[in-house]
């Protein structure tokens, strides 16, 4: 198979979506693999690294997505590379589709399969491909709340794990799963006063006995999050629902109760954010305030820190992206339950019932399309 790997274009997205190492990987299976001049620079990889590892560098996506059999990428294709889709590729991305009208309808109609990072599962039922990045969003949110609460950057003016004789910030968040896990080990570790919404009575059980008496637990309820929002410095939303879109838990209402200059961090903007409020922004203009309240809404926040990113969505993903190469896409999701789940769009169709709920289109199984 000949597998490609354009240059992300979304701002500021310097991640990519094969390092050399996976390169060699699939080059060793007798794949050959394009990759897009420069495409790895933001996480410094040269294209000499590429080049010894087996792949053809090559000029320009258009060549990237014309010559490919399979495009291997990080982020959805914006519009200028959907153009570039056509009937019998195969995208295999993250897609985030359940917000996203354009990208969807866009999808469908290049009749391309496209299966997407965030729907893949495990026999355990986690998302292997979104857990990496969900831990480096997890991790990145109280550091970018942490700034965001700084004066100069429009918040309270508050430190975030206080000084001896002065409050530490109280930190609450929304959701106990990888991501608000990885939140509350950063936030409490920065010294802050954390406290952990969920409304999974086993997570809550298991973030105690994880950290103790160091974070608080609370059931969430909308009372409960009505009364936190009021307390919170910093509040960081981390709810997912595979494939759909995200629930708002805090309405426009709810920001008139809230400190002046407290700080909302909605990492859950992928899937259309879990604040009335969001709406994405770009790292180069990462926040915007309402009523008062700065919102941190970037939509790629891993991209920040591309090259701890890139490697770790590589090892993730690079088992199904040689079972795709080897097998073919249609052999590989027949023989894989976790895999299929990932199928999202097929020549026309959608195959992700969420996605498909979401836009109130005709959905299609994933077995439908594979005759099985």
């Amino acid at each position: 198979m000949r597998v490609g790997v354009p240059k992300e274009i979304k701002n500021n997205e310097f991640r990519v979506g094969l390092t050399p190492s996976s390169v060699a990987e699939l080059v060793h299976h007798g794949h050959q693999v394009l990759v897009e001049k420069g495409a790895g620079e933001g996480s410094g990889l040269t294209d000499a690294e590429y080049a010894a590892a087996g792949a053809t560098v090559a000029e320009g996506a258009k060549k990237i997505f014309a010559d490919a059999d399979m495009i291997v990428k990080v982020k959805e294709p914006l519009a200028a590379e959907r153009k570039l889709l056509k009937q019998g590729k195969v995208l295999f991305t993250y897609l985030h589709l359940a917000p996203d009208p354009p990208q969807t309808h866009d999808l469908v109609a290049s009749g391309a399969t496209c299966i997407a990072y965030e729907t893949v599962t495990s026999p355990t039922g986690g998302l292997p491909l979104l857990t990496p990045m969900s831990e480096v969003a997890g991790r990145l949110a109280p550091q970018v709340g942490a700034h965001a609460l700084e004066k100069a950057a429009g918040g309270r003016g508050i430190l975030l794990g206080g000084v001896p004789g002065v409050p530490a910030a109280e930190v609450v968040i929304l959701g106990g799963g990888v991501s608000g896990t990885h939140a509350a080990t950063i936030a409490l570790g920065m010294g802050a006063n954390v406290t952990v919404v969920d409304r999974s009575a086993e997570v809550l059980r298991r973030l105690s006995a994880q950290f103790g008496t160091g974070v608080r637990t609370i059931f969430s309820t909308r009372s409960a999050i009505e009364e936190l929002v009021k307390r919170a410095d910093l509040l960081i939303g981390t709810v997912l629902i595979p494939g759909a879109a995200a629930p708002k838990l805090v309405t426009r209402a709810m920001l008139k109760t809230m400190k002046p200059g407290a700080v909302m961090v909605d990492v859950s903007i992928d899937q259309g954010g879990c604040f009335e409020t969001s709406h994405p922004t770009t790292h180069s203009d990462p926040t915007f305030v309402i009523d008062g309240i700065v919102h941190y809404c970037v939509a790629n926040m891993p991209g920040a820190v591309a090259r701890t990113s890139t490697f770790a969505l590589n090892n993730a993903t690079l088992p199904f992206a040689l079972a795709l190469a080897d097998k073919g896409w249609k052999r590989a999701l027949t023989d894989d339950l976790h895999l299929r789940n990932g199928l999202n769009v097929h020549d026309g169709k959608i195959t992700c019932k969420p996605v498909a709920e979401a836009h109130k289109l005709l959905y299609v199984t994933p077995e439908s399309v594979l005759g099985m």
